[in-house]
């Protein structure tokens, strides 16, 4: 079983070249810190069409952190001597768990249960307000996480670019005096972003979906 990330950015063609050009290369640097992170061929990230991209996952339990630290990436986007503000940005991003059937030279040869999953699944999105929503082969997971991806939904609607830069570090894992030192501002300042963000709720449901997917597969 491995998880597979489709996503597009929202209204792209909206954006200025200057922002897109800054989201890409945030989204390209990104991939090679999450290849880094992971061991070889457990993670592969490629832009495909100028606004959207693709991820093979083999730790499929991360998906959903995964998924949560790109969207926060393209969230907190900032153009230079731009005020903080409402994102400037953002991308609606489909998580599919199954089998990986078929792998060829590029993803976009491969194939399998995942795939078809998150690129059908996004594909539904396209007429939606839903930002991120999960697709597996078990129908209690599919409707546990319906539900509690549209809450969160609700509560990343509410993020401010200066909000999602907490949560960016936040799911990289660092504490909040790394994150103070890192933006400049003080650690009161990082805890209240982090409560205006949702967090605490945002961390249990990470850790339900990692708890729920790795006893399931």
């Amino acid at each position: 079983m491995i998880a597979v990330i489709t996503a597009d950015l929202v209204d792209s063609s909206n954006y200025s070249e200057a922002l897109l050009d800054e989201i890409l290369k945030n989204l390209n640097s990104e991939f090679e810190k999450l290849q880094q992170e992971y061991p070889e061929d457990e993670i592969d990230f490629k832009i495909y069409r100028g606004d959207s991209f693709q991820g093979v996952i083999s730790q499929f339990k991360d998906s959903l952190q995964i998924a949560l630290r790109l969207k926060s990436l393209i969230n907190k986007v900032k153009l230079k001597d731009q005020k903080p503000a409402s994102p400037l940005a953002d991308v609606k991003i489909a998580i599919g768990i199954g089998s990986f059937d078929y792998k060829g030279n590029s993803m976009a040869e491969s194939n399998g249960q995942a795939f078809q999953f998150s690129g059908r699944t996004l594909d539904e999105m396209k007429n939606e307000s839903r930002k991120i929503r999960l697709k597996t082969p078990l129908e209690t997971l599919n409707s546990e996480f319906n539900a509690s991806l549209f809450l969160l939904d609700a509560v990343m609607e509410k993020w401010s670019q200066a909000s999602a830069e907490v949560v960016y570090y936040l799911l990289k894992g660092m504490k909040e005096t790394e994150i103070a030192e890192i933006l400049k501002i003080s650690q009161s300042a990082v805890n209240q972003r982090k409560k205006a963000c949702g967090w605490e709720a945002i961390s249990v449901l990470m850790k339900r979906f990692k708890n729920v997917t790795a006893q399931s597969f």
